[in-house]
């Protein structure tokens, strides 16, 4: 059982700011940080190559009522509510959106791009825009609903492209590591504070409070904050809920939790956890150490080529060992949840994807190890966990934070 005073930073007592690199801190303290011009050009390289592949004249890339990142990875403009930009190699972007409010932010920080306030019309210009350029074939990346799409199909062939989307959101460039390395240290940060302020008689939702408060101060938002708390002696859960409850923490009481804040649209992810006041129970330690023999067996195969198989077999230890799991085993991360998304041998998250892992890859490797249904619904769960980066010959950890099962108290 580790002992968690070596998780606790000058940040989490409340004294001072994250550790990172200079080169990392450089980035945090810009006043709207981007890329470099160089990651833009090469962004809208891919991009003109997917569309020369399709066969497509112009591209529209969406985000439409808050779905949709396409925008923010081609401009650097978050997209916030609409934003329909449309991109032609060799041409400057042009991108209606919502709202005027928005509209002054939005021309700030789009890089490269002639930002227009749709005016509740965005689609509508869009067309004008495509059809003044001389636009036939447009291909389409980001989530439009049906009656604008309707609006655009009824002007031009259109094609889907977020197949090719995601393909190219899968590999990491040096830059987008960076980002996602302060993402990493944003989830540290919520973890360790997390640990140094849980205690009897804070509810759910105040922990969420405490993971929240611990970097939002940086610059940094939630895109999860998972956080189960349950009796180690009659545990009622056995995977972190999405949302909290007024439940109270108890002596005695396991913390499980799934932690993603992000650095603008790059996260880190940590699952970790932790028993309030209590050493573990023989089956939390079993359970536990189940799930980090389980994630050191998947990262021991994890490099450039990894088959889906190598990784399902390499989990086996879960099985073995009489358990089982219920969120993912493995996901691709950064920009999305991204291919792969396995599950194991005893609970698959269908088909094996046809495909090996590549180098700059992100993924997450999260053993949600569980004890097995026993038809009464009694269930005991742990989450372990972090995301990683697949190198030629192995992987890098992206996250800081130590690995074990804590005690708060």
């Amino acid at each position: 059982m580790a002992n968690h005073e070596s998780l606790i930073t000058n940040h989490s007592r409340g004294e001072g700011a994250l550790k990172l690199e200079p080169r990392l801190e450089a980035i945090l303290a810009q006043e709207y940080p981007r890329f470099s011009d160089a990651e833009y050009a090469r962004r809208h390289r891919l991009l003109g190559e997917v569309m020369a592949k399709a066969g497509v004249d112009h591209l529209l890339i969406v985000t439409d009522h808050r779905a949709g990142n396409a925008p923010q990875w081609a401009t650097g403009w978050p997209g916030t509510v609409e934003a329909y930009v449309i991109f032609q190699p060799g041409e400057q972007m042009v991108m209606h959106m919502e709202w005027f409010n928005h509209f002054p932010l939005g021309k700030k920080i789009a890089h490269t791009t002639d930002v227009r306030w749709g005016g509740h019309q965005g689609v509508a210009k869009t067309v004008e825009e495509l059809k003044r350029r001389g636009a036939k074939r447009v291909g389409i990346m980001g989530p439009l609903p049906v009656g604008k799409y309707r609006q655009l199909e009824a002007q031009f062939e259109v094609v889907g492209l977020d197949a090719a989307y995601v393909k190219l959101r899968m590999i990491k460039s040096e830059e987008e590591l960076d980002w996602l390395r302060i993402g990493a240290a944003f989830s540290d940060a919520g973890f360790t504070a997390l640990l140094a302020g849980a205690r009897p008689g804070l509810t759910e939702r105040e922990l969420a409070d405490i993971v929240e408060r611990a970097y939002v101060r940086h610059g940094g938002t939630t895109m999860i904050r998972y956080i189960g708390v349950t009796s180690m002696a009659n545990p009622h859960i056995y995977v972190p809920p999405q949302y909290p409850s007024p439940r109270k923490v108890q002596k005695g009481d396991v913390v499980f939790c799934e932690l993603s804040a992000f650095f603008w649209d790059y996260p880190g992810q940590v699952l970790r956890t932790f028993t309030v006041e209590a050493d573990p129970t023989p089956l939390y330690q079993d359970l536990h150490a189940t799930a980090e023999a389980a994630f050191d067996a998947v990262t021991n195969v994890v490099r450039h080529g990894t088959t889906m198989q190598e990784i399902i077999d390499a989990a086996g230890i879960i099985e073995d060992k009489g358990f089982t799991v219920c969120d993912d085993l493995v996901h691709g991360f950064g920009g999305g949840y991204w291919p792969p998304v396995l599950g194991a041998k005893s609970r698959p998250a269908g088909p094996l994807p046809k495909m090996t892992l590549e180098e700059n890859m992100t993924v997450v490797v999260q053993p949600n190890v569980t004890t097995v249904d026993d038809g009464k619904g009694s269930r005991a769960g742990v989450q372990v966990g972090e995301m990683i980066r697949v190198t030629k010959t192995g992987f890098e950890r992206l996250h800081t934070a130590a690995r074990g099962l804590f005690r708060a108290g």
